[in-house]
């Protein structure tokens, strides 16, 4: 499968030159048949390639659905939950049997054929009346709705393009042939990519050294307004890795923020296995809040994921422990989602909103929009 993706690779190279990242990357996770996230081999949980928070246990989904409850509150009548990349299903699976008043739909916007059908194993013992409201979409609805959209580890996957900075200025980081692999080569930069960093340039306090490496998603203004365009009214949820701005792009991060994951070890080659590896890179949060305005979208909080949970008081969880073995199991998942050494940090969460003025409780202890 990987010599497939990577003979298709090299026939596009051959005929068309040096490949820009964000073409590979997006060859690399979304080739049909091929691709990362489209192949069928399985990818999530102890005998994956990594394990996301809902994975965990039952924490991250718990503290979530108290903040879509207190949400959906505050909207009348029926409403419609949209997962986006939704997985192994574990998530949606938790959040509908945990919310307090059910979506009338919750919609799965994911376009792989092999993750519907483990998405639809996951959800085949939830109650009928809950499985009805199911429905997967390869694209968002062409009706608007009320509710929410979730997205966890959704951003970090979407294809970047990556540049360096030389002593003649911005250059673009392409992928061409180098003997008989695959590797890096440098090139003028794309006009698309060159008005991005230039609006970056601006906004940065100190010009990027000589030798700096970094990343752009060119795709993200894009993808944010087809997303959302169907919420009318409501909230967004967006789940993942990364840093604001002034932190993304710090000087001393020199070398991008790119990185591969294989059988739960992470590595830096992307050209290692395409398509047996994840490719990801860290989400500047600025650029979706900058974003998201533009797509009319009201930024509502930003804070860490263990300022989230702890908002929506998941370690409280720790007192309905019924057994001491309870109690340790718990204890020991609510540190991983919260500590900053595993998930408390490194993990974002950004809330958005639209036609939606009531302050969300998620934000409320740890509240980060200052660093924005």
């Amino acid at each position: 499968m990987s010599e497939q993706l990577c003979t298709r690779i090299v026939n596009e190279i051959e005929r068309a030159g040096p490949m820009r990242f964000d073409r590979y990357m997006n060859l690399a996770l979304y080739e049909p048949g091929l691709g990362y996230y489209v192949n069928g081999l399985h990818k999530f949980g102890q005998a994956g390639d990594f394990v996301t928070a809902p994975e965990h246990g039952r924490i991250f989904a718990t503290a979530l659905a108290r903040q879509i409850d207190e949400i959906t509150a505050h909207l009348d009548g029926a409403w419609t939950l949209m997962e986006l990349g939704a997985g192994s299903g574990v998530l949606a699976r938790d959040l509908l049997g945990l919310l307090t008043h059910p979506p009338a739909r919750y919609l799965i916007l994911d376009t792989s054929a092999p993750l519907r059908e483990v998405q639809a194993e996951t959800l085949a013992d939830l109650p009928r009346s809950l499985r009805s409201r199911l429905a997967w979409l390869d694209s968002p609805p062409d009706e608007s709705f009320k509710g929410v959209i979730i997205a966890n580890e959704v951003l970090d996957a979407l294809p970047v393009a990556r540049f360096e900075m030389t002593r003649q200025g911005l250059t673009e980081l392409k992928v061409d042939l180098a003997g008989d692999r695959l590797g890096w080569t440098r090139s003028s930069p794309s006009a698309r990519l060159e008005d991005a960093f230039e609006k970056l340039r601006s906004e940065l306090p100190a010009p990027l050294p000589e030798g700096y490496q970094g990343e752009i998603c060119l795709v993200l203004p894009g993808w944010l307004e087809t997303i959302t365009k169907p919420l009318a009214h409501g909230a967004v949820l967006l789940i993942d890795y990364g840093y604001p701005r002034s932190e993304y792009y710090r000087p001393d991060r020199n070398t991008g923020t790119l990185v591969c994951h294989y059988r739960h070890r992470a590595h830096f080659d992307p050209f290692v296995w395409p398509g047996l590896t994840d490719l990801s890179a860290f989400v500047d949060f600025t650029a979706v809040a900058e974003a998201a305005a533009d797509c009319g979208l009201e930024v509502a909080g930003f804070t860490s994921q263990a300022g989230f949970l702890l908002s929506l008081g998941a370690h409280e969880l720790l007192d309905q422990a019924e057994t001491d073995l309870d109690h340790m199991r718990l204890a020991s998942e609510l540190k991983r989602l919260t500590l900053p050494g595993e998930m408390g940090e490194k993990f974002k969460v950004l809330g958005l909103t639209r036609g939606f003025d009531q302050p969300l409780l998620g934000f409320e202890m740890m509240g980060q929009l200052h660093r924005l």
